[in-house]
């Protein structure tokens, strides 16, 4: 749709008012191509980067549905679910509801996990149009017998990729067999990976299709992207509080691997005299607000986060993003820089690259196509140069990852690396062809739990077996059990 406009879609004239008042005039493509196909009833399966309006692509055809026709069944469940797998995310959609809606009488809800359950349980037992929720606290009141979904009309499936990668297959799987009918499914995703690509096909009939997904290596066009090599953690350290104090750091989000690196990263920031907070998981949801509060209202310079911030979140002054461990999965590396260099801003993402990291840079530069430019800081320059740095053998996994045995080094060890005397501690990494077949071992540290989410073990039913109710299968929702108060927080979001 060449020089489209908002007003070339029959929107609910309340919507349309709306738009006016948020000053849009045109859609993004993505909206553009999704929107009349959503008006029409047809299922879509839609593919764009982040940043692209997805949420206002799904947001806006699903309250037209809701104030142009009337439920024809009794209840007072939602009309329209949003599923996605944050909480950061679920209030970033309730935002963009109520900003359209500001002309229009149109109940909606958001149902998260780290909050109470009283409120949750009064929200359901009044009426409802639209109902945005994790999976995980989702299932709790599923098990409750607490979520009406006879009136559901449309599902919408954000940011698909993600909730597969941190594991909600099966809750989803579980949500999706307890809806009475087919609704009318959306699935919008930043990445279409094999495995979305399959749950498409089960729960998408014949849908519209768009991709608008930048090719390899040519994404984020706004964001510089710089590289350092670290030698251990503690170059690592240094090499990150140098950067933060240039200049042109007005704001910065550091993304660790692991809940512990998060926490600890901050403490030690703080105590260099950073305004600093962590965000992650295990943190109740008044203190992920306030955290964030902090963030958009410029009173906190920096958040050291999990991969729980890599999507949904919209600072306006965020002019940096740090990878402090690199992500384990090479699509979150786009994610993560992705927070910088927004609504036609600039933006600088920096990789701090230390020899457990080597495993999982390798798939990055994979999957951008090209490899990464390291640099060098002034009194902070790495011992190798890059060509023997990237032939360096690591003897523990990446930072989140399990440790494998036998590959070099003690299993949970730190690094093993040869140096000459006075140069600082390679840490981390035994080095190919040196001819010695000797090693020390650093005092520096990498910490190591379980990174969150990720898949745990075997599936069972629904997508990826065989599903029990629901509209892919037999009809009469899921399998009913005795009334038995369920364990709350199962699937964490």
């Amino acid at each position: 749709m060449a020089d489209a406009s908002f007003h070339d879609f029959p929107l609910h004239p309340a919507l349309q008012k709306a738009i006016t008042d948020t000053g849009f005039t045109s859609p993004t493509p993505i909206q553009a191509q999704t929107i009349p196909g959503i008006l029409e009833g047809r299922d879509v399966m839609a593919c764009a980067p982040t940043g692209t309006g997805k949420t206002a692509a799904f947001v806006l055809p699903a309250l037209h549905k809701i104030l142009s026709n009337p439920s024809q069944v009794k209840g007072h469940g939602p009309r329209v679910l949003v599923l996605t797998p944050t909480r950061e995310l679920a209030e970033q959609i309730v935002a963009t509801v109520r900003t359209f809606t500001t002309h229009a009488r149109i109940s909606s809800g958001l149902i998260i996990g780290g909050v109470s359950y009283q409120p949750q349980f009064k929200l359901l037992n009044n009426p409802l149009d639209l109902l945005v929720a994790t999976p995980g606290r989702l299932i709790d009141h599923l098990r409750e017998r607490k979520i009406d979904f006879r009136r559901v009309e449309m599902l919408v499936l954000d940011e698909a990729d993600r909730m597969l990668d941190m594991g909600f297959l099966k809750p989803v799987e579980t949500i999706i067999a307890a809806l009475d009918k087919k609704p009318q499914t959306l699935l919008f995703s930043a990445t279409f990976e094999q495995m979305v690509e399959k749950v498409a096909q089960r729960v998408l009939d014949n849908p519209v299709r768009a991709q608008l997904a930048a090719a390899r290596g040519d994404s984020h066009k706004s964001i510089t992207h710089k590289a350092f090599m670290a030698d251990n953690t503690a170059h690592k350290q240094s090499l990150l509080q140098k950067l933060l104090r240039e200049k042109d750091v007005a704001q910065a989000i550091i993304f660790t691997a692991t809940k512990r690196n998060a926490d600890r990263l901050a403490e030690q920031l703080e105590d260099s005299g950073f305004s600093v907070a962590a965000l992650h998981g295990d943190m109740k949801q008044n203190a992920r607000k306030r955290t964030l509060q902090g963030l958009h209202n410029g009173s906190l310079q920096v958040l050291v986060a999990t991969d729980v911030a890599a999507r949904g979140l919209d600072v306006k002054n965020l002019s940096h993003v740090f990878n402090y461990d690199l992500p384990n999965l090479p699509d979150d590396f786009t994610h993560r820089i992705g927070r910088t260099g927004r609504g036609g801003a600039v933006g600088i993402a920096i990789s701090l690259v230390s020899p457990p990291d080597l495993p999982v840079l390798k798939d990055i530069e994979k999957r951008l196509g090209k490899n990464f430019a390291f640099e060098s800081y002034p009194g902070l320059e790495p011992i190798h140069s890059e060509a023997d740095f990237r032939k360096i053998i690591p003897t523990e996994a990446p930072p989140g990852r399990p440790v494998q045995k036998g590959r070099g080094g003690r299993p949970g060890g730190n690094f093993a690396g040869n140096r000459a005397p006075g140069e600082r501690s390679s840490g981390g990494y035994s080095s190919r062809g040196n001819g010695e077949g000797r090693s020390e071992r650093s005092t520096g540290n990498s910490y190591g739990p379980k990174r969150e989410g990720g898949f745990g073990g075997k599936r069972e039913g629904g997508f990826g077996g065989k599903r029990e109710g629901g509209f892919g299968g037999k009809s009469g929702g899921p399998r009913r059990e005795a009334a038995s108060r369920p364990q709350r927080r199962t699937y964490g979001d």
